[in-house]
């Protein structure tokens, strides 16, 4: 068992070229307009945050599932929610609608992807994974659903990602963050094509791979090694240390040692914990992480 690293690479993937580790914003493969996951407050399409191949031992969901894609709220989402929309998709037996505003929604749920998982976090936002085959990962690149006028989706802001792609809405607020800006290149001619390539590359070492995390006063449970020590078990912050084994650990990975914004959650060791800039996402400049056994999703700031 290994953990892997996540990296963003300077360089995108094409539609006709090699997938690599996968890519983080632009669009998502192997599904058509109409399985575009919604998001189930609004209506709008939610973003393509990124598209990941995932390490064999990452693998439980049978042997023909190697990738996934993840959507998530728009950076710029509108806080509101329409309640007939919210409702609709929720009611999994709900019956044919006669309101022909509110059948787009109906359908969308009737026609969606047969692996397509819906997720809210602590806060009702709506987000999605969608479980990939290989001729899924390396099939054509979808485009958002085309959006005619409707009365009710029509209350809420349209996501400027539509209309510019998520990766240059993100960088709008990024302006003085020359490290993501110089990872992520020049995004003046942003679309929605516009992606960066990820490299999944295991960790050199990493005690914890295998293991699911937990906090200091809860490691006994699995054996979990925190990534930092207290010099002297003296706990002051001129004492704090990072082991020698964590140095090569980037933030965004498959798996082993977790760094989260705060405490960590109860979760599998079947994980991947990634930043906002991994498909341009707001959590409020803290991270996420996405359970591979259970399929739920959080984040904290």
């Amino acid at each position: 068992m290994k953990a892997y690293n996540i990296e963003v690479l300077p360089q995108s993937v094409s539609e006709e070229g090699p997938r690599g580790g996968g890519w983080c914003f632009g669009l998502p493969p192997g599904i058509v307009e109409e399985q575009w996951p919604l998001d189930a407050n609004t209506g709008y399409p939610l973003q393509h945050g990124f598209t990941l191949l995932l390490p064999a031992e990452y693998r439980g969901f049978g042997p023909d599932i190697v990738a996934l894609s993840f959507f998530g709220s728009a950076h710029d989402e509108d806080e509101g929610r329409v309640g007939e929309i919210a409702a609709l998709v929720a009611d999994a037996d709900a019956k044919e609608p006669s309101d022909s505003d509110l059948y787009p929604f109906w359908m969308s749920e009737r026609l969606s992807h047969p692996r397509l998982y819906r997720i809210a976090d602590f806060l009702g936002r709506s987000h999605a994974v969608i479980l990939l085959t290989e001729a899924e990962f390396n099939a054509p690149f979808c485009q958002p659903p085309r959006l005619r006028p409707n009365k009710y989706r029509d209350r809420i802001r349209r996501p400027e990602w539509l209309a510019r792609g998520a990766a240059a809405v993100y960088l709008d607020d990024q302006t003085e963050n020359y490290g993501l800006l110089q990872m992520l290149g020049d995004t003046d001619r942003a679309d929605l094509f516009y992606n960066r390539a990820l490299d999944v590359t295991p960790r050199a070492e990493d005690p914890n791979a295998g293991i699911a995390p937990r906090d200091e006063w809860a490691a006994a449970e699995t054996g979990y090694q925190a990534f930092y020590y207290w010099e002297g078990d003296e706990v002051e912050e001129e004492n704090y240390r990072e082991h020698a084994w964590a140095a090569d650990h980037l933030p965004d990975h498959i798996g082993g040692s977790m760094r989260p914004a705060q405490n960590i959650p109860d979760i599998s060791p079947y994980y991947i914990e990634f930043e906002e800039y991994l498909g341009g996402f707001n959590f409020g400049g803290g991270n996420a992480w996405l359970d591979l056994q259970t399929m739920s999703f959080d984040w904290a700031q």
